[in-house]
């Protein structure tokens, strides 16, 4: 019984966040206390290999504006607590809908 108890709550989220991206909107709902600093999203952008033009707040999500590794145009959304990649548009027509799954953990 304790297990349904998590395991409802949980997969009504990923549920909710999976809609949000197919349907193009993406909306973190974190207390700003609980984020993380802009420096921690721009050492994430450099690992992933982004060249940052911008890191704004978009929806309640960290949004980094930029070129990805391989020079295309992108907008990526960070959870702004965990720092997870939670999607990216790309400008250009190669992805479906210009939106990308990212992976659960981009390390």
């Amino acid at each position: 019984m304790k297990r349904l108890a998590i395991i409802m709550p949980m997969a009504a989220m990923l549920i909710a966040v999976g809609a949000a991206f197919a349907g193009g909107r993406i909306d973190c709902t974190v207390p700003m206390a609980d984020w993380q600093p802009r420096e921690m999203v721009a050492a994430l952008a450099a690992e992933m290999g982004w060249q940052v033009r911008r890191i704004k707040i978009d929806d309640g999500c960290y949004a980094v504006v930029g070129r990805d590794k391989d020079g295309r145009q992108i907008e990526a959304y960070v959870h702004p607590a965990n720092l997870t990649v939670i999607g990216i548009e790309y400008e250009d027509d190669e992805h479906e809908g210009g939106h990308d799954r990212a992976e659960s953990d981009p390390h």
